[in-house]
C-alpha cells in the first residue's frame, strides 16, 4: 500500500481528485491536507473504515481506469486530522 500526504493541495490537484471521484466537493473546497492511499481493494475498504471513524475528515474513492476500479482513496481535512488518519492506516497495514 502506498500512502502520501499533500499539504495545502492546489486547485488543480483538487480538480483532478474531484474529477476522478464521486466527491461532490465545491470548486472552492480547499482542505489543509489531502491524504492519498493506494493499494488493493480490500486494503482500501479497511483504510476507508479507519479514516471514516476519525473525526474531521472527508473520504472519497478515486477511480482507476474504469468506474468499477477503486484503486485509491482521498482523505481531505485539516493537517492534524489527515496525518492522524494516515498514521492509523499505516499502523493497521504494518507500514
Amino acid at each position: 500500500m502506498d500512502v502520501r500526504l499533500v499539504k495545502a493541495p492546489s486547485a488543480g490537484t483538487m480538480a483532478i481528485v474531484s474529477g476522478r471521484s464521486g466527491a461532490r466537493w465545491s470548486r472552492d473546497f480547499r482542505p489543509a491536507a489531502l491524504g492519498l492511499v493506494q493499494g488493493k481493494l480490500i486494503d482500501m475498504v479497511v483504510a476507508s473504515d479507519i479514516a471514516e471513524k476519525s473525526a474531521g475528515v472527508t473520504v472519497t474513492d478515486v477511480r482507476g481506469s474504469c468506474p468499477q476500479n477503486m484503486v485509491m482513496l482521498a482523505i481531505a481535512g485539516g493537517m492534524a486530522e489527515v496525518e492522524e488518519c494516515l498514521r492509523r492506516i499505516r499502523g493497521e497495514a504494518g507500514l
